[in-house]
């Protein structure tokens, strides 16, 4: 059984559910809670996947505890009419952690997708530094992303035996969803400008971060007039309330609703600058060849900032717009980044974590016939 519940979850889940299916050996189930509802949708319909649960549980408002709450009985009633032989869970989300936790509670084994990204400082971000670190606590498999991943998982103490270094499935999706003949009327609005894609949503970047983060941005507008800047706003909707107030002026800059992945892929392939918060993009621009400036203090994908694709630039308002305007009027510092290895794999980490599965799971099914 897989379960997921979020947007980005989904992206990366997906490739995953595709490769199961294909392979006779297993019986896929897909559990998703609903902690996103359009935005899942909107990513289940891009990889034609249909979920044979659906909790359902976003709600107006909803908070951690909610989530929480909700996930964890939820999932209790389908593990226990379903009894998987495992549950994969992705990455960080407070899905992932209470699902994790209701597997554990009735013994069933738990594999982690994207085990092993670490920043060590629960409040950043938050709550998601909390929940994979409480996952990997009950992971029978761990499938990590990359080799320092590995590394954070052994020096915590995990045996190398339950640890896999894939890549990242995020890398595996653009296979999906990047096209040549792309067209959209966002593009016809940027016409020959140059496109910078910015996405910014995390809660620890809630209130002075998001007024220097937009502050920032509106100054890039202001001072480099032939760029695009396209910023697809989160729904929250304190975020989109102060993005409107500051940015509504500036000709150059779009405020749209969220894109499906399709789109979102698409425009970070033809884009020339990402400034972002996200995680997975991080991942999935550097696959694409485009520098990401993250805007946040800390990130749990360390391998991108010393491979060159990835600059932290914090939240502070100077320290955003100075490296946007050098990426932007420096086509050297551009290069540069452009032309560094991804560190996040070669888009085959949905079939190697099939193909690990079907492996360990052949040799224990093998060893329990033996036995009865």
């Amino acid at each position: 059984m897989l379960v997921f519940g979020t947007r980005p979850e989904a992206i990366k889940m997906c490739p995953l559910v595709i490769e199961l299916k294909k392979n006779s050996f297993f019986d896929v189930i897909v559990c998703v809670t609903g902690q996103h509802r359009e935005m899942l949708k909107q990513v289940l319909k891009c990889f034609h996947v249909i979920p044979d649960y659906d909790l359902n549980i976003m709600k107006d408002q909803q908070t951690l505890f909610d989530i929480t709450v909700s996930t964890l009985n939820g999932m209790k009633k389908i593990l226990e009419k379903e009894k998987p032989y495992m549950l994969l869970v992705h990455g960080d989300t407070s899905t992932a952690y209470a699902s994790a936790l209701a597997a554990f509670y009735l013994k069933i084994p738990v594999g982690h997708v994207e085990a092993g990204l670490r920043t060590y400082d629960l409040e950043a971000p938050y709550p998601e530094e909390f929940n994979r670190q409480s996952i990997s606590l009950v992971s029978k498999m761990n499938f990590a992303p990359t080799q320092q991943a590995r590394l954070n998982l052994l020096n915590e103490g995990f045996s190398p035996e339950t640890i896999y270094v894939t890549g990242n499935t995020g890398i595996d999706a653009l296979k999906y969803t990047v096209r040549e003949d792309y067209t959209h009327p966002l593009l016809d609005w940027a016409g020959n400008g140059r496109l910078v894609l910015l996405t910014a949503h995390r809660r620890e970047n809630s209130g002075k971060p998001f007024v220097n983060i937009f502050s920032a941005v509106k100054r890039l507008a202001e001072n480099i007039p032939d760029i695009r800047i396209i910023y697809p706003m989160h729904m929250n909707p304190e975020i989109r309330k102060l993005a409107h107030c500051m940015l509504d002026e500036c000709d150059n800059i779009c405020l749209t609703e969220p894109m499906d992945v399709l789109d979102f892929h698409n425009f970070i392939a033809r884009s020339e600058l990402i400034m972002t918060d996200s995680g997975g993009i991080q991942e999935e621009a550097p696959a694409l060849g485009k520098p990401v400036l993250v805007l946040r203090d800390t990130t749990e994908r360390p391998e991108g900032v010393e491979a060159g694709t990835l600059r932290l630039t914090g939240t502070d308002e100077k320290s955003i717009y100075t490296e946007a305007y050098k990426l932007l009027t420096d086509i050297n510092e551009q290069k540069k980044m452009r032309k560094r290895s991804n560190p996040y794999g070669d888009g085959t980490a949905s079939i190697q974590i099939m193909q690990i599965l079907e492996e360990k799971n052949v040799v224990s099914y093998q060893l329990s016939r033996r036995f009865t």
